[in-house]
This record gives structure tokens, sequence and C-alpha cells, in this order.
């Protein structure tokens, strides 16, 4: 049997408003809601962002511990990974949640180019960031932009900085940045293997993109990420009407691809949590 394909719902992010899609949840109460549909339709990972009032991105640790407990008593062993990317914050209180001990959180490794700003992960933030993950048990996912950052997370793990084996996602289709290119993809899949035979990867695909991204890596053996965050559409004329309907697409190509789909138990396993 091929391996159980994990599936992460990305629930908000820091971009997408309601005026983009009104199914985006934005207030706490909002989210758990959300989640708890995606986690019943079989995401067993949430990627989690939290939100001020008027919408706009918010790194405070207080909103991302009532999301946390909410999630823990609607969806029951979903792992939950909190988000540390600098949309929310600057410098360190990018990182400000992880004294909550979440399950996983997002790293950023390297720097890169974004649709409108320089997506800035300096060398000294990242490391403050991994050393805070591993003082408080918190496994890194990994969010690759760039073959680089494939390198630099190899690197991190030999120097101990990492918790391993190595949870690398890699994102394409972010203007400016890595496009959904097939052989780049490929060449992603390789090179990780090469460099770190013990990692499991993940593959997210940004906008039109999403669903390219989750059909290339069900079939090549990986685990992959939808949501609202990364994109609000079903397709160019109909919006996505919940974050369980993205996960919902996803579950039936696991099925065109004979992929079982992880369950909470078998993520944790995979994932070593």
């Amino acid at each position: 049997m091929s391996q159980p394909c994990i599936i992460c719902v990305a629930i908000t992010g820091s971009l997408p408003r309601k005026e983009n899609n009104p199914a985006v949840p934005i207030t706490v109460e909002e989210q758990i809601e959300s989640t708890q549909a995606a986690f019943e339709a079989g995401a067993t990972i949430a990627h989690c962002h939290v939100r001020n009032d008027d919408q706009t991105p918010s790194s405070d640790p207080e909103k991302f511990g009532r999301l946390m407990e909410g999630l823990k008593k609607h969806c029951p062993g979903m792992i939950i990974q909190l988000s540390t990317g600098g949309r929310s914050g600057a410098g360190e209180a990018r990182g400000g949640m992880l004294p909550l001990k979440p399950d996983m959180a997002s790293l950023s490794v390297g720097s890169n180019n974004f649709p409108n700003r320089v997506y800035e992960n300096p060398p000294q933030l990242v490391e403050w960031l991994a050393d805070e993950m591993l003082k408080y048990d918190v496994k890194p996912e990994i969010e690759a932009f760039d073959l680089s950052h494939i390198h630099q997370a190899v690197s991190l793990s030999k120097q101990g900085k990492l918790k391993t084996p190595l949870y690398v996602q890699f994102v394409m289709g972010v203007k400016n940045a890595m496009p959904a290119d097939k052989p780049t993809f490929d060449f992603y899949i390789e090179t990780l293997k090469r460099l770190a035979p013990d990692a499991q990867w993940c593959g997210a695909g940004i906008g039109a993109n999403q669903y390219l991204l989750n059909e290339w890596s069900i079939a090549a053996g990986g685990h992959t990420r939808t949501g609202l965050e990364d994109n609000v559409r079903l397709d160019s004329d109909t919006l996505a009407p919940s974050n369980a309907a993205l996960v919902e697409r996803t579950v039936a190509l696991c099925e065109k691809y004979q992929r079982p789909v992880a369950t909470w138990q078998q993520a944790r396993e995979i994932l070593g949590l």
C-alpha cells in the first residue's frame, strides 16, 4: 500500500478577505467552525493565522491561544500548525506564539521576492525561530519558496537546529518567486531525497496552481496543502464555498491516484509527532 497522504488545510492566511470570498474565516470562532468541517472532510493538519477585527493580519498570542483551545476541543487529534510568517508581524514577534507549544509551526529559512515586496527571513531571525521551536518542542514545517531553502534546511538540521526528520513544503506559484514548473518540482523532490533521505515533503500551489500542485504531489507520493489561504476559488468562475470543499476535491484526487488519505493518527506517526 502506498503511503497515506497527509492533507494540510491553510484556513485563513494573511491576505484573503471577505470581499474576496465570504467563506474566508476571520474571527477565531469562524476559524474553528471552518477547520472542524475541513477536519471531518479529511484534513489532518490545520495551518493557522489569526486576524484582527478589521481583517488585517495579527500575531497576537492570545488569539492563537483561543484558536488552539477551540481546535483541540472540536478537532481532537488534528495537528495544529501555527504560522510564523512575515506578513503578521516583524522580528521576534513572529515567534511570540511558540510558547503555546503547538504541534508544528511554519518556518521560512530564506528570503525571496513576493508580488509587491521582499519576504525577508534574515539568518539571525531564522536561527532564533528555530531555537525557539527546539525549546518548546515544536516541529517546523520548512516552507521552501526556492531551491536554496531546501539546502539551507538540510544544513540547519545537520547542525542540530531543526527537529528531524525534516518536513519540507514546496511552495510554487507565488508571483516573482518560484513558478509552478513540473521539471523544477521533480528536481525539488530529487534534491530533498538526495540530501535528506528520511525527509517527508508536501506540495502547495498558490491561486490557480493549487489544484495542479495537489495533483502533482499526490501522484508523486507526497503530501499536499489546500485551503482558502492559498486559493479562494474552485475554478475561474466559481468561489470555493468553504475550506472543506477544497479538502473534498483533494480527497477525490487521492482516490484517483489510489492514495489513502492519512488519518490524524497516521499523520502524527509519519511526521514523528
